[in-house]
C-alpha cells in the first residue's frame, strides 16, 4: 500500500508550563520533567521501534530538544523547520495568563483573517496556510513513516488540514502523539490514534 504513516508528537513539559504563562512563540526550554518525559518516550520507542524513516521538528527550544532526545536515541537524522513552530500569539508570548486576560480579553468573535490580537500575531488563515506548507514539506520529503515534533496548537492545525475539519480539536498532553495514515493514491486519511502516551 502506498501510504504515509505520520506521527505528530507534542513536546514535553516546558518551563513556561510551570511559570503559568502563555507559550506560543515564547521560546521556553523543557523543564526537568519535560526532559524526563522525552527520555521515557525515547526508551519506549527503543523497545517498540516505530521504524521512522524521517523526522522533522519545530525550531522552538521545547520541541527541538524533545525531538533531539528522541531521534538521538533512535539514531534518526532530524530536520528542524520554522514551519512546525507554534502559533504566533503576538504580545501574549511569555505573558502571565491573568495579565493577558486583562490586557487582551478573548473576543466574542475573531474572523479567521484577523490577527491573533489587535497588536499582532498570526491569523487562523495564516496558520492554516503554514500548516499546508508543513504538510507539503513532509509529503514531498519521502519516507513511509515520518515523525513531526511540534506543539499542541499547531499539531491540531496539521490534523485539521489532513482531515478536512476546520473546527476539530484533539488533546495533546506532554509528549503525547497522534497518528494518521495518509494514502498517496487518494485523499483518504485515517486518524488512527490521539493523545497516545504509552510511555507515561
Amino acid at each position: 500500500m502506498n501510504t504515509l504513516h505520520l506521527t505528530l508528537l507534542r513536546h514535553g513539559r516546558s518551563r513556561a508550563d510551570d511559570e503559568d504563562v502563555h507559550e506560543g512563540r515564547y521560546d521556553s526550554p523543557l523543564s526537568g520533567v519535560g526532559r524526563a518525559q522525552a527520555g521515557a518516550l525515547a526508551e519506549y520507542w527503543g523497545a517498540h521501534p516505530p521504524d521512522f524513516d524521517r523526522a522533522y521538528c519545530s525550531t522552538l527550544a521545547r520541541a527541538h530538544e524533545t525531538a533531539r532526545i528522541v531521534t538521538d536515541a533512535l539514531g534518526l537524522s532530524l530536520t528542524p523547520t520554522d514551519l512546525l513552530r507554534e502559533w504566533d500569539n503576538g504580545p501574549l508570548a511569555g505573558m502571565n495568563r491573568a495579565e493577558a486576560l486583562k490586557n487582551y480579553p478573548i473576543p466574542t468573535f475573531r474572523h479567521d483573517l484577523d490577527a491573533f490580537t489587535p497588536e499582532g500575531g498570526e491569523s487562523q488563515a495564516a496558520i492554516r496556510a503554514r500548516a499546508l506548507l508543513a504538510l507539503e514539506l513532509i509529503w514531498q520529503g519521502g519516507g513511509e513513516r515520518v515523525l513531526a515534533v511540534t506543539h499542541g496548537g499547531f499539531g491540531n492545525s496539521l490534523l485539521r488540514e489532513v482531515l478536512g475539519s476546520s473546527r476539530a480539536w484533539v488533546p495533546f498532553g506532554d509528549t503525547a502523539f497522534a497518528t494518521v495514515r495518509l494514502s498517496r493514491d487518494s485523499h483518504t486519511a485515517y486518524l488512527t490514534g490521539v493523545n497516545l502516551a504509552p510511555h507515561l
